[in-house]
């Protein structure tokens, strides 16, 4: 009887301390490389020294991406999928991923390998030797292989994000990151629906150490952003971090006044003190246009977040699951570690 008691104590002690990864992985028609992206990972699990949980988010993917998720769920029980409704955009797929992923360590990654999963080797050794780490991300330190205008804005976006965000956002950073179980529950606190998870990870602080990295072109299939989705999402990403955009309009409107002011002026000492009005209609039109776009860029300014106003009071999900799969393993354990 002894011997069982030790055995059953030994069991819920390798329950307390054994740690547990959970890797989020959004999909959107990733059919062509997801074989390729679960081959590399399960490849390394015995060097990474810890059980882990594969959290796949569908996020309404129209080739055969659900069906070999199901297919690994069916040979792997530590591997879950979340499938949505429709494409809710990979904003909603990550916070998905984070809503169900159990494990003590949490890694956010893409499975078109241009996140390089040998790179989770050096994470979890950072974050395991050193305990005032938080978070463990990634940043490009070259875009090579990507056209030299994509490069030229992307470069420019985090150069003005640095200027005019409050929250630091370190240039070529990624999504691509293992995260403590903190840091991950601090996050899960934003439940705002205009979402910036780039932004989201700065601003909720926490220590970070950042490992650089040269870009690695996609392995298979096509990417599902296009420049026009990418120059949108910076712009959310400026709106939703910055009111800089306002200082902008209140700006235009005192340069417009001033100028007014200046043109007014000019035109009363004209026909006053030298006696020549002002003729022809080509000045007025010139300051009518000049006037009524100060007007229209600054009601477009306002227009902008007062739209994020109104969606965020509509209070609408940011997704809707279609199916999912059973607990995992892993999560079934952290039940029994909560029991």
């Amino acid at each position: 009887m002894k011997t069982h008691g030790v055995g059953k104590a030994s069991i819920q002690m390798d329950l307390k301390t054994k740690m547990m990864i959970s890797i989020i992985v959004p999909c959107l028609n990733e059919e062509e490389v997801l074989p390729l992206f679960y081959q590399s990972v399960e490849a390394l699990l015995p060097d990474l020294g810890a059980e882990v949980e594969y959290v796949f988010v569908d996020d309404g993917s129209n080739d055969g991406t659900l069906e070999l998720l199901k297919a690994y769920r069916e040979q792997n029980p530590a591997v879950r999928y979340v499938s949505f409704s429709r494409n809710f955009g990979k904003e909603a797929a990550l916070y998905a991923g984070l809503q169900h992923a159990t494990g003590d360590l949490v890694v956010v990654m893409d499975a078109d390998l241009q996140d390089p999963p040998s790179m989770l080797l050096e994470m979890k050794a950072l974050l395991d030797q050193n305990a005032d780490i938080d978070c463990v991300g990634t940043r490009r330190t070259s875009r090579e292989g990507e056209p030299f205008f994509r490069s030229f804005c992307a470069d420019l976006f985090y150069r003005l994000m640095k200027k005019i965000s409050p929250v630091a956002l370190p240039s070529g950073v990624r999504d691509f990151r293992m995260m403590r179980r903190s840091v991950v529950d601090a996050i899960l606190t934003l439940t705002e629906s205009n979402r910036f998870s780039k932004g989201l990870f700065a601003w909720v602080g926490f220590k970070t150490h950042y490992l650089d990295y040269p870009n690695v072109e996609r392995q298979a299939g096509k990417t599902s952003w296009s420049f026009r989705q990418l120059f949108f999402y910076s712009i959310e990403g400026i709106l939703n971090f910055s009111d800089f955009p306002l200082s902008i309009a209140f700006v235009a409107g005192l340069l417009s006044c001033f100028l007014s002011f200046v043109m007014t002026f000019f035109v009363v000492f004209r026909t006053l003190i030298l006696g020549n009005p002002t003729s022809g209609w080509t000045s007025l039109m010139a300051v009518i246009l000049f006037l009524g776009g100060i007007q229209l860029l600054t009601i477009g300014i306002l227009g902008k977040y007062i739209s994020k106003i109104y969606l965020e009071t509509k209070k609408r999900p940011l997704y809707l699951v279609k199916e999912k799969s059973d607990l995992s393993i892993i999560e079934g354990k952290n039940n029994q570690k909560r029991l």
